[in-house]
């Protein structure tokens, strides 16, 4: 009789659900939060790289592709990610360059993050007119 009590499988269905569910569920979310994060960090890094463009540009400066670089990010994630952007001038490969770095939070759990947790950096060879 005992061992036809340890058979019964009654009730199982809802305690298995119910743990299958919730690990679903965590695995879910995480997915889906790596996938924020790698958007958050693909749209930083396009802008970055634009504001290198735009910087080298013969008739602009450092300014002027700091300021798109934060135009960009402010209209695709938000200003909050767009407090941090700075350029400089420099070589990259050999040859004279602007980069433009970017540090925006670092989603861990929604939009919530690290602040300063990503850092990403664009580069565009610099224009000149030779006369």
């Amino acid at each position: 009789m005992l061992s036809a009590v340890r058979r019964d499988d009654r009730g199982s269905a809802p305690a298995e659900f119910a743990m299958v569910a919730g690990l679903l569920t965590v695995l879910t979310l995480s997915v889906l939060q790596l996938g924020l994060a790698l958007h958050i960090r693909n749209t930083v890094l396009d802008s970055a790289a634009e504001g290198a463009r735009y910087a080298a540009l013969a008739d602009n400066g450092l300014a002027d592709g700091v300021q798109r670089s934060r135009d960009l990010i402010a209209a695709a994630l938000g200003p909050d990610y767009a407090r941090n952007v700075t350029a400089e001038y420099g070589a990259y490969l050999g040859h004279p360059s602007t980069v433009v770095t970017v540090r925006t939070p670092l989603p861990l759990f929604g939009l919530v993050g690290i602040d300063g947790g990503l850092e990403v950096s664009g580069h565009a060879a610099l224009e000149t007119l030779d006369r």
